[in-house]
Order: structure tokens, then sequence, then C-alpha cells
């Protein structure tokens, strides 16, 4: 069936003869016609297009639903699919958020080093030149050792930025290098960063000073016990 404009029917019946288009003219023709605000205000909506899909749905299970029932259902089952996202977010937060901070964590899951094996692993990988993983074992060994000295809460998702916040807390003094060396610690291990020689004998020796290094809060305890005695 050829379709015509009614500019083409407006020429047949003032006499010119018919009009017979080519399938780009007609194509033309057809689109021009569709385009216009009766025709897409005709066209079915979202929320039409679903109500329609859950009503086909109970049909297949042999379940007549109405029109009407149709977008009563598919309004109750957008309002549970909203409710089951929202609920998602509520217990397992933003997804990007959440492998962020995954991402940022200074342990890897099932890393139970002791602070000496973290030293040994990092000056074996300084002595064969893998700078980037020294740099990693001695900030892990960093951390570590203020965990066992409960300068710092050592917790399965501490990131290298929360522990240095802690530790500059108690070791003031440390405060620019601690935060240092935890930006070196992430731009090495989570931006792919190269590390040096340099980098990896500023941790170890950040490690050897903060090793004998006392923190505030000892000295508090120490100065009040004096008191009262």
């Amino acid at each position: 069936m050829v379709i015509v404009s009614p500019l083409a029917a407006l020429l047949v019946s003032a006499g010119t003869p018919p009009l017979t288009p080519d399938g780009p003219t007609a194509q033309h023709w057809l689109r021009d016609e569709l385009a216009k605000p009766e025709y897409q205000a005709a066209k079915p909506t979202w929320f039409d297009q679903v109500a329609k899909q859950i009503a086909d749905w109970f049909a297949s299970l042999g379940v007549h639903v109405s029109g009407n029932a149709g977008w009563v259902l598919a309004g109750i089952g957008i309002a549970i699919a909203l409710a089951l996202i929202i609920g998602a977010f509520a217990v397992f937060g933003l997804p990007r958020l959440r492998r962020a901070r995954e991402a940022e964590t200074v342990f890897d899951d099932g890393d139970a080093r002791s602070v000496d094996d973290l030293r040994r692993d990092a000056d074996a990988a300084a002595a064969a030149g893998r700078y980037a993983d020294a740099v990693r074992d001695r900030f892990r060994a960093i951390a570590r050792a203020l965990g066992e000295r409960t300068i710092v809460l050592l917790l399965p998702g501490t990131t290298s930025q929360e522990l240095a916040v802690e530790a500059a807390d108690a070791l003031p003094a440390f405060d620019r290098r601690l935060h240092a060396a935890a930006g070196l610690f992430d731009a090495v291990r989570y931006l792919g960063h190269p590390a040096t020689a340099d980098d990896d004998e500023s941790l170890a020796a950040l490690d050897r000073e903060l090793a004998v290094a006392k923190p505030q809060l000892s000295m508090a305890l120490d100065a009040s016990a004096g008191g009262a005695s």
C-alpha cells in the first residue's frame, strides 16, 4: 500500500494525475505524517508499556487482567522495585562508594603477616629492585607496628588516610610525614605510580623513627601518674 501525504491528495482532487512516489519519498512523507502532534500524543508511554507487559505476564499464567488492573499492578510493581532498590542502598551502600572504600584499605583480605615479616618482605623487594612492592609492605609494616602498640586501631577496612590521621593525633610531630607516607602508598598501590629507592628509604626511616617515638597519650598518662604520687 502506498501512503501519500495530504499535499498529494490535494493535487489528485484538483485533477492532477495520481502520484506514485518512489521508496525514499514515501518514507519521507510517512515520517512527516507520523511526526505530527496527534500521532505523538497517541504513542503509549513507558508506564503503558510496563502495564501491558505485566498484563501479558499474567495472561501467560492463565490469569486475565483488564486494562485498568494492569495499570494498578504496574504501579504496585514499580513501588516494590523502588523499595527493593532503596533497601539495597540502605544495607549495602552506594556500590561505587563501597568499591572505592574497599580499594583504599591498607591490608588485603587474609594478610596476617607480622611486623617482622612485612619488614623482611620489604627488604627483599627493595634488594631485588621491586620498589613498588617494597613501598607497599613498608607502609604495612608501619601500620602493623602502630596497631600492635595500640597507637592506632587497625580494622579490616582501615584506610591509609584514616591510619595517618589517627596516628598523627598521638604523634603530632610526624603528622606531615605520616600523611605523605599514606599518599605515597595510595599512589603506588592504586594509581600505579612507580616507586623509587628514595621512596622506600623514606618509609624505612619513618618506620625506624616511629618505633622509638613516644605517643602523647603515654606522656600524659605518665605525667598524671607522677602528679598522683
